[in-house]
């Protein structure tokens, strides 16, 4: 089967195409020729995945699969929430996303969040919701060199490092992106 995953996110097709191994042959938006910039204009998670799913469908053709991630920290209402990818701006830079965090949170002795990721999956127009969530807390400082977004200030429960400083395979079994695609292959192959 081919799939396109809405994304040019070059780490996130790196993810997916380990988790979903050779079943699904999984394609960029660059190998479909896709260059625009997808919109993502919806107040939620399931809103933004969805659109943009839709949007590679019916105007591409192809069966798409596209996700939206925030970060929801408790102590901040929730926030960054939607706009995780954007919380310190339209240049989406990861650096200034966690400066931001950091600088919010202080000495905020709360420090409970957790990642909440949201796949849209459009097959033949019709679409299906996947959801993986994982709980944690926002560490005082960055920590480790892997994984990208927040992943150096993101310590999940029950594990003693940072997503950034854990091995790829390690992060994938535990992490919102990876408890969300593990329900979509188990769709698929269903």
């Amino acid at each position: 089967m081919k799939l396109v995953f809405a994304t040019n996110n070059k780490h996130k097709l790196i993810e997916l195409r380990k988790m979903l191994g050779d079943s699904i042959e999984l394609l960029s938006l660059k190998d479909i020729n896709c260059f625009e910039e997808i919109p993502e204009t919806n107040p939620t998670l399931e809103g933004n995945a969805s659109q943009k799913a839709f949007y590679v469908y019916d105007k591409f053709g192809y069966n798409c699969f596209a996700d939206d991630t925030g970060l929801e920290i408790e102590a901040l209402n929730g926030e960054p929430g939607v706009y995780s990818a954007r919380y310190a701006g339209e240049e989406k830079s990861a650096e200034a996303n966690m400066k931001k965090v950091l600088q919010k949170m202080g000495e905020i002795n709360n420090r409970k969040a957790r990642f909440r990721t949201v796949i849209s999956l459009v097959v033949d127009g019709d679409e299906n919701l996947f959801e993986g969530v994982v709980d944690g807390e926002i560490l005082k400082e960055k920590r480790g060199e892997e994984g990208f977004g927040y992943d150096p200030i993101f310590q999940p429960e029950g594990f003693s490092e940072s997503f950034a400083q854990m091995e790829l395979s390690e992060k994938n079994k535990i992490s919102h992106r990876g408890r969300a695609v593990q329900k979509l292959v188990a769709f698929l192959n269903r």
